[in-house]
């Protein structure tokens, strides 16, 4: 299998694939203006459950317990650290307690919480977009890094910001990328179910 190598044309090509697709558009177009409009801040737990329930629900990221995530955002205050542009923010969220002998990492779900309130900030995280940097790594070689790094956020979104000087992909900000690397792994990477 060879996948094309990444450039200007083709990250292009994802981009008006992406615009063509209502389900995708329409589905992030709900989602920005649930999260930037109608409950942008998250100091009320409805509103906080509202956006954990609709987020796991689009995204099938399977978090059994919405209530437990958005209670634990609330008591994370994490309004002024997005606006900061926090990148810890995201481990923080995603390591949740869910009784008195387990914690579970909802690193995903995370990165998706995060990149909705800034999407130019905070990549999205996904199995497909880790399957696509792996693939271009022993390929090209393009940075050095582990596949446990792709689980610490900061050097997650280091790792993005390589791929795209590496590929002279500079003059697309990270949402593109990701809508990029997402349908691409997609494509090549697709699930057995």
């Amino acid at each position: 299998m060879e996948i094309p190598r990444p450039s200007k044309e083709q990250v292009q090509k994802y981009q008006d694939k992406w615009d063509s697709l209502e389900n995708y558009y329409l589905q992030e177009s709900s989602l920005k203006k649930l999260f930037t409009k109608t409950y942008p801040k998250n100091r009320s737990m409805d509103d906080i459950l509202v956006k954990v329930c609709t987020l796991n629900d689009f995204y099938s990221t399977n978090i059994f317990s919405p209530f437990k995530v958005a209670k634990h955002i609330l008591e994370l205050d994490i309004d002024k650290r997005l606006k900061k542009g926090d990148l810890t923010l995201v481990n923080d969220i995603a390591n949740i307690q869910v009784n008195d002998q387990k914690r579970i990492v909802f690193y995903s779900f995370a990165t998706k919480y995060c990149s909705h309130h800034r999407p130019l900030i905070y990549p999205i995280y996904d199995s497909f977009v880790e399957k696509v940097l792996m693939y271009f790594k022993r390929k090209d070689r393009f940075y050095d890094f582990s596949k446990s790094d792709l689980k610490t956020y900061a050097k997650y979104t280091d790792i993005l910001n390589q791929f795209r000087i590496y590929y002279g992909l500079k003059d697309f900000n990270l949402k593109e990328i990701d809508k990029y690397l997402w349908q691409l792994g997609k494509e090549y990477f697709p699930k057995k179910y």
